[in-house]
């Protein structure tokens, strides 16, 4: 089984909330708010570049 865990990073009014999960040797990104919707799967150093350049601000519109 999955463990799909809240990211620190979350709205904190349950907005906008992202999970993720470690898997075999990938990482999985998911809507918190609909997880039928399915995930997204990064290597791992994806992973580490995308949250890298979150923490940067890089990514906010």
């Amino acid at each position: 089984m999955i463990e799909w865990r809240k990211a620190s990073r979350s709205n904190a009014s349950g907005n906008e909330c992202v999970e993720v999960a470690a898997l075999a040797d990938r990482r999985g990104i998911r809507d918190s708010k609909a997880p039928e919707a399915g995930h997204l799967t990064l290597t791992p150093g994806s992973f580490a570049q995308l949250i890298a350049r979150v923490k940067r601000g890089d990514l906010n519109i």
